[in-house]
């Protein structure tokens, strides 16, 4: 029967931190080195670690997302996403490296005590993603709309009595509100397309 190798990786957007805890809790842990956060150097590492037991890799959820997850499985690697805010913290775990991160993650996932996360699949973390895009492009459009209203505001530009952006507020600034000074009629044309892009 092949050994199980506990996997714990410390990842970040270039690099990637490995540490195998070897099963059974008196197993040897172990720090494996760093590698470039990229699929050849992650093919490597599997093929290494394969030629020595079985692999069930583990590593935090961390604005990278899933990506490496999902290499890991297409490469047959059994993994799970762990929770940051559950990871047991010890009072004498003050200093912290990647090598130590990745050492703790193999340690705990080999004791069972990580919880993972349920892991989108591609097809819904595009979905999340685009709802994201147009969740900031809201809120950027908003931020834009108050601008161009406070620079209004300071320059004595106001509607009587028209509610802002409505259709004939937009024909309000498009075909009545103009500035002497060039820079301010730049400056209003900016606003005007952030605003309404």
């Amino acid at each position: 029967m092949k050994k199980i190798l506990y996997v714990g990786l410390d990842v970040h957007a270039e690099t990637i931190a490995e540490a195998v805890a070897e099963g059974g809790r008196g197993g040897e842990v172990r720090s494996v080195g760093t590698i470039a956060n990229r699929i050849e150097a992650i093919r490597k590492l599997v093929k290494k670690l394969r030629e020595q037991g079985e692999i069930r890799a583990c590593y935090e959820a961390v604005p990278a997302g899933y990506c490496l997850y999902w290499q890991l499985t297409q490469l047959e690697v059994e993994c799970e996403v762990i929770a940051p805010s559950l990871i047991p913290v010890k009072a004498s775990e003050r200093v912290k490296t990647d090598r130590r991160d990745a050492e703790k993650l193999a340690r705990c996932y080999r004791a069972g005590e990580l919880t993972a996360v349920a892991v989108p699949s591609p097809e819904q973390e595009a979905l999340r993603d685009l709802v994201r895009a147009r969740e900031a492009a809201k809120k950027d459009q908003l931020k834009a709309r108050h601008r161009l209203g406070k620079f209004l505001l300071r320059h004595g530009r106001k509607p009587d009595g028209m509610k802002a952006w409505i259709k004939q507020y937009l024909e309000w600034i498009k075909t009545s509100v103009h500035f002497e000074h060039k820079a301010l009629e730049v400056t209003l044309l900016h606003y005007l397309h952030e605003a309404v892009s």
